[in-house]
Parts: C-alpha cells; sequence; structure tokens
C-alpha cells in the first residue's frame, strides 16, 4: 500500500491526505460494489429495519424519523445507499457551489446496477470537486454538516465525507457477507 502523505503540512497535502484516504476508502467500497447483487439491497437482516419502499408513483421512499428511535433500526443496503446518495449528494452540491437538495428530493434508483452507477456518479461529482478546491477553500469555513460553524473548515468537511463514506460502505459490506453467509430459503415447486 501506498504511503499517505503527511497531513501536517501545507494545504496541498492536507488534501492529498484526504484524498488518499477517501481513495483507500473507495476501493473498499468497489470491493462490495463489484459482488452486490440486487436481492442484496432489499434484504431485512433483522425484524426491526429500515429499508426503501414503493410509492404509488413507483419511487422509491425511504424510512425515516425526524428523531433517532430506540432501538434503531438495522438499515438495509438500499437504505444505506439512498443514505449515502442524500447525504454526499448534499456535501458536493456544497463543495461545488450548487444550491444544496433535499432530504426528500433524493430518489433511491432502485437494486442492483441502478444504484451501484449513481453511487459511481457520485463519486465522480465528489473527486470533481475535490480537484476544485483551493488551499484557501480547505481553510474556508465548512457549510456543511455543520451549518456555517467557524470551527470547521471545509478540510473538516471533506474528511467528514471519508468517515462517514467508511462506515457506510462497511455497513453495506457487513450486511453483503452477512447475508451471502445465511441460507436462503428454497422456493417451493
Amino acid at each position: 500500500m501506498e504511503t499517505p502523505p503527511d497531513a501536517s503540512g501545507p494545504p496541498s497535502q492536507q488534501l492529498g491526505l484526504l484524498r488518499w484516504q477517501f481513495d483507500l476508502t473507495w476501493s473498499l467500497f468497489e470491493y462490495h460494489l463489484e459482488r452486490i447483487g440486487p436481492d442484496d439491497f432489499l434484504w431485512e437482516p433483522a425484524a426491526l429495519c429500515w429499508t426503501v419502499r414503493r410509492a404509488e408513483d413507483g419511487t422509491w421512499v425511504p424510512d425515516w424519523a425526524d428523531s433517532e428511535p430506540d432501538p434503531v433500526p438495522v438499515p438495509t443496503a438500499a437504505w444505506l445507499t439512498w443514505h449515502i446518495g442524500w447525504w454526499w449528494g448534499v456535501a458536493a452540491d456544497h463543495a461545488h457551489g450548487r444550491e444544496p437538495r433535499g432530504r426528500n428530493d433524493v430518489v433511491w434508483p432502485g437494486a442492483g446496477e441502478p444504484t451501484v452507477a449513481w453511487l459511481r456518479a457520485l463519486r465522480g461529482d465528489w473527486l470533481a470537486a475535490l480537484d476544485g478546491l483551493t488551499a484557501a477553500d480547505l481553510e474556508a469555513t465548512a457549510p456543511f454538516p455543520w451549518q456555517d460553524d467557524p470551527a470547521h473548515t471545509v478540510a473538516h468537511m471533506v474528511a467528514w465525507v471519508n468517515a462517514e463514506l467508511m462506515k457506510n460502505v462497511a455497513e453495506i459490506g457487513q450486511l453483503r457477507l452477512q447475508r451471502a453467509a445465511t441460507p436462503q430459503p428454497t422456493p417451493s415447486p
């Protein structure tokens, strides 16, 4: 594995380290994206799950609560990929200076290749944002997820994206592995 850049130096080194960490996390995600099947997305590993459900118009709507339930529902891979699309899309909107999308504006594209392609497109959009950042940008106040708190810089936002993606990748990977190791019922003739 390549040695990560030193983050104690100037902002260009900070961005180099953040980009290295992102690329490492994405490579772990690709491992699962290359192996996840359409049936994996909506598999519910527990009785209490958050997932996405078909609306009358055919779109997928995520389960949601404005305050976190107790106990917290186990998310499906479908819900997790929708969640990534929401928070990462909003982070990219801020990084590009676009009007950030609302949670209800983020529509999950569906199980299998549509979601994999969507996630890869989000990666491309994020990399374009990272490639456009300057040293001054990295030191500016982050517009998200801390709503313009001067204690957090754009560099913090980029690090947060890496951490959030790493967490969600691990969750999706664990769900995929668990489903693969769980005997599936045989359909009756």
